[in-house]
This record gives C-alpha cells, structure tokens and sequence, in this order.
C-alpha cells in the first residue's frame, strides 16, 4: 500500500527497498509480528553495518544498510497491511534513524582521516536533506489523502490511536522533538510557504527524493563498496548545497 494515491505518486529514487519491503509485510501481515518488531529488526541491521564498518568489512557493511532501509520500509507497510498506524510507530522509527545516521557518520570518522568537525557537519547535512525531502512529502501526503500518521507541522503532541498508550507516544514524542526539532524549524524557516503553495510537481519530487534516507544509505553502501570512504562526508557536505537549489526551484514554480 502506497503513502500516496496512484495519480500523485512520483518515482521516489529513494524507495527502491519498496518491492521487497512489500513481499516482507505481506509474509508477516497474518503473524504476530507488529510493525514495531519491524522497526527492531531495523534498527539490528543497522547496529550490525555500523560494526562492519568499524571492523573494515565493508561490502557486509553496504548489504546490511540496504537491508536496513528495506526494513525501514516494511515497518510502515505493515502497518498499513494490518490497519494499524501509530504515532508511536511513527516517532520510534524516526528516533531510531537520527541515532543510526549520527553512529554512522562517528563510524565513518573512526575509520578515515575525516576532522571530527567535519564528520559531525555531514551528519548535520543528511539530516537537514532528509527534513526538506520529509517536509515536501508530507505535504503532499496530508493535501492527497495519503498516509497521516506524519504531520506537516509536529508541534503538539498527538492524541494516540486505538491501540496505542498515549504515554508511549507523548515519551517518543517528546523525543522527536528534541533530535529533530531544531532541523524541522531550519526547513521551514527556507520555505514557510511550501504548505499553501500549488502542489510540487512529481520531476521535483523526484529530484528532492534522492535525500530520502534510503538514498543516502545507498550512497554510502556504493563508496564503501569501491573504497571511497574517505570522501563520504565530503561528498555529504558538498551535496548539501543543493537544498538551496531545491528550495529555490519551488519557490520559483
């Protein structure tokens, strides 16, 4: 089940994990497995690429990254499957991200050259990338009648659903706010407009999606694979830059 109605779906060059993400809901949806098992499973691929990159292994280190974003993807369809979205699956998958990013980035300082400086900036980077590509998206998302467990504007905590404690989502919440408070108010303060504005067309769309995280995992996954990893966060930094551009291209349209 797709975040979006088939007419306003775009090619989201980060979601390649979608297919197998998929056969993997559809194998659990009639199991006792909830999404929030899903997000564990992630979360242990992730742990595992972070030690193989620590330990020079880093083709096991690419391959357990893809299966992390794979995963990723798996949590929310299952949710979808079983008709059970929270807001505590929502906030625990996002917290889990922000800290696998930030022990990536010190991984990969561990193992290069990179100033700390340096490493901590390009962590910095993908999570602002990651803010504008999420902001776009969920606009889209809530102004289509997509998937709503996201909000545009994550300022109050949520009423939980049904079947969900709202202490675990007003703890998660808080949470969210304080790793990524700061990096969604930088956004919005680029593109205050983006929300009352005409829809984004889907070639922006596209373009923005490759700083969803499942491409930027598979960006690191490709350098460590060809040696490159002394230019990961060089490469992070620099591309950076383009959420200006982006920014720019849907003011002007």
């Amino acid at each position: 089940m797709s975040k979006l109605p088939a007419i306003h779906q775009f090619l989201d060059l980060s979601d390649y994990g979608r297919p197998a993400a998929k056969i993997i809901a559809n194998r659990l949806k009639e199991t006792a497995f909830t999404p929030i098992h899903v997000t564990i499973g992630f979360i242990i691929a992730g742990l595992i690429a972070i030690a193989c990159i620590l330990t020079g292994h880093y083709w096991a280190a690419g391959f357990f990254l893809i299966l992390k974003s794979v995963l990723d993807a798996a949590d929310g369809e299952l949710a979808r499957l079983k008709r059970t979205p929270s807001y505590t699956g929502r906030y625990f998958d996002s917290v889990a991200d922000i800290l696998l990013n930030l022990l990536v980035f010190t991984a990969i300082w561990h193992v290069t050259d990179t100033p700390a400086l340096a490493a901590l900036l390009a962590f910095l980077g993908v999570q602002l990338q990651g803010t504008l590509y999420n902001y776009y998206y969920v606009i889209l998302r809530n102004r289509f009648a997509g998937d709503t467990t996201s909000r545009v504007f994550e300022v109050d905590t949520p009423q939980a659903m049904q079947g969900e404690k709202q202490r675990h989502v007003n703890i998660l919440f808080g949470m969210y706010k304080l790793l990524y408070g700061a990096f969604d108010q930088a956004i919005y303060r680029l593109d205050r407009t983006a929300a009352q504005g005409k829809w984004l067309p889907k070639w922006l769309m596209t373009a923005v999606s490759t700083f969803g995280l499942g491409f930027q995992l598979l960006i690191i996954s490709v350098m460590l694979v060809l040696g490159w990893k002394d230019y990961i966060v060089t490469f992070f930094i620099a591309y950076s830059l383009m959420i200006l551009v982006f920014v720019g291209v849907r003011k002007a349209l």
